[in-house]
């Protein structure tokens, strides 16, 4: 066994060396190719997806996730590492995930990202909306694993949450912690560490709300491994950390490149990729995607003509109800009438 685990460990190693040196995510080695060198990629359960609310599922029964060990990872500095691919940080086996069917113990986050002046960054999208970066926190099943390596290529091996992050008014000084630190690791294979910190607060709130489905990794090997939990709420970073601060610096930092020519790391996400036929669940009732826009119109349409029969019936009630008291006046009249000349 601790041989098989040993040998696990060398190909994923060997995999993931072999994978910094012939995919991008762009040009002739870049996402549209990975099938090619990386089968899986091109295989019917992808991720990231485009979640579209009207077709999501609802489940009551989905328990909330519960984050364990978040609030005060470790007291040890955790290492910030960038991989030519992107700024990864690892995280301590203290960390992990309850609310699943196993328990999920947490390995590395990192972020993906677009570039000066574009809008979109993130992996996921909801109704074709991206935004400007996405966070993942990656988890390996630790009932049945010993290693992020072993766990990775199997079923629901892997559980990663999805955060997606907007600019908005909130400052978020806990991004500005990971974030400060990117001038020590400008070039591929850099390291340095980070104190340890609340990894809670990168997260939005209302966690109760998200959604679920089984993907896979959004990168080569793309291994169909992953348990995914999107949140519907976003996290937010504020217009002063985008124009001239943290995001900023994010986009226009980083090179992909060990030494020079130099190469910036940028617009690090993966397309969408087709749902085929897996199913998206919500754990709420998302409000306006209970009807799309055509069922909406034919609702309406339906309320008006139900209104206008009620009226034309209650019309027609009363114009009938009226007749019969005009009849029944007029037989009282000529009762009168009769009575009298007798």
């Amino acid at each position: 066994m601790l041989f098989f685990s040993l040998l696990l460990e060398v190909i994923w190693i060997l995999a993931a060396e072999g994978g910094q040196q012939h995919w991008t995510y762009a040009g002739p080695h870049g996402q549209d190719h990975w099938p090619a060198s990386h089968p899986e990629c091109g295989s019917n359960a992808q991720s990231p997806i485009d979640i579209q609310t009207d077709s999501v599922t609802f489940d009551p029964e989905l328990p909330a996730l519960q984050l364990q060990g978040y609030d005060q990872p470790s007291t040890e500095p955790l290492d910030l590492h960038n991989n030519g691919h992107t700024v990864q940080l690892s995280l301590p086996p203290t960390m992990y995930l309850e609310g699943l069917p196993r328990k999920y113990v947490a390995a590395q986050l990192h972020l993906h990202w677009g570039e000066t002046g574009s809008l979109g960054g993130s992996e996921h999208q909801i109704n074709g909306e991206a935004t400007a970066a996405e966070l993942h926190i990656v988890h390996y099943d630790s009932d049945s694993y010993d290693s992020l390596s072993e766990a990775a290529p199997e079923p629901q091996g892997l559980a990663v949450l999805g955060i997606l992050i907007e600019v908005g008014e909130a400052k978020n000084p806990v991004y500005e912690h990971i974030l400060s630190h990117l001038h020590e690791i400008r070039h591929k294979d850099q390291k340095t560490s980070v104190p340890p910190f609340n990894v809670g607060e990168l997260l939005p709130p209302q966690l109760n709300q998200f959604f679920r489905y089984n993907g896979s990794l959004t990168t080569p090997p793309c291994y169909q491994s992953v348990l995914w939990t999107v949140f519907n709420r976003r996290a937010q970073i504020s217009m002063g950390q985008v124009s001239g601060g943290e995001l900023e610096e994010l986009q226009e930092t980083l090179f992909s490149t060990e030494e020079e020519p130099s190469k910036l790391l940028v617009r690090n996400y993966r397309a969408p990729q087709p749902l085929n036929q897996r199913t998206v669940f919500a754990s709420f009732i998302q409000v306006g995607s209970l009807y799309t826009t055509g069922e909406m119109l034919s609702l309406g349409v339906g309320i008006l003509v139900g209104c206008l029969c009620l009226l034309l019936a209650v019309y027609f009630i009363a114009r009938k109800i009226r007749k019969k008291r005009l009849g029944n006046r007029k037989t009282v009249v000529f009762t009168s009438a009769r009575t009298t000349e007798a």
